[in-house]
């Protein structure tokens, strides 16, 4: 069985020591302002995503995950949020059900991966119990993406101020993820341009910006979408 979950204190140990880059620098989302905007905005979309299609489309796609294999219908799984805070981040189960499983990134045609989880990795639907996240103020719609824990801790002892994504809320998207950086990480340029893409984010972040971002995620997904496996 994964520690994550005996680690907990651990992990709230990390916060008292997020990433320092960027901190004096000049950066958005440092105001009540802009926080309260951003957090309307976030509540806004979430909220009317789960009053007019959440409450069905979540219906439909938990009877397709339970009728093709036992299990549970959601995944959750322990990731840093906002300045390394842990938290459950939601998703539809797209993987054969394995209770001592540790975790291991998904690969292209990976053996885990069942019929049903295929089309909805591919699409990205096993990412929408992520608006219940939102919902409760622990992701925003859009931000850095969050990693496992334990990616986090790999390439924080490889990377200065990696960390430092962590300055925010993540996203269900990111401007990596619209810039096509998702799925697998396969090599050090993949990891280095998300983080470079994250930090753009936090420092230029406005509302058009995040409407832009979501644009291009959806322009992504229908059009760009080799890298979802």
């Amino acid at each position: 069985m994964s520690n994550l979950v005996t680690d907990l204190k651990t992990l709230k140990q990390e916060s008292e020591n997020p990433g320092t880059y960027l901190k004096d620098s000049s950066i958005n989302l440092d105001n009540i302002y802009q926080l309260t905007t951003k957090r309307f905005f976030d509540l806004t979309i979430s909220l009317l995503f789960l009053l007019f299609v959440g409450w069905w489309l979540f219906l439909v796609i938990s009877l397709l995950i339970v009728l093709e294999s036992k299990g549970p219908v959601f995944y959750k799984q322990m990731r840093h949020g906002q300045n390394n805070v842990p938290f459950y981040c939601m998703k539809f189960r797209s993987m054969k059900f394995s209770p001592k499983g540790h975790f291991k990134q998904a690969t292209k045609d990976d053996p885990r991966i069942t019929k049903v989880g295929k089309f909805l990795r591919k699409t990205s639907l096993d990412e929408l119990p992520q608006f219940l996240n939102v919902f409760m103020g622990e992701m925003s719609i859009v931000g850095p993406r969050p990693h496992a824990i334990v990616m986090n801790r790999d390439y924080s002892t490889k990377i200065e101020n990696f960390m430092s994504r962590h300055m925010v809320k993540p996203g269900i998207t990111g401007l990596a993820q619209a810039k096509g950086f998702r799925g697998e990480i396969l090599s050090d340029f993949d990891i280095n341009s998300r983080l470079k893409l994250d930090l753009f984010y936090i420092k230029k972040w406005s509302v058009l910006l995040d409407l832009k971002i979501i644009i291009m995620t959806i322009n992504c997904l229908l059009f760009e979408n080799e890298n979802a496996y």
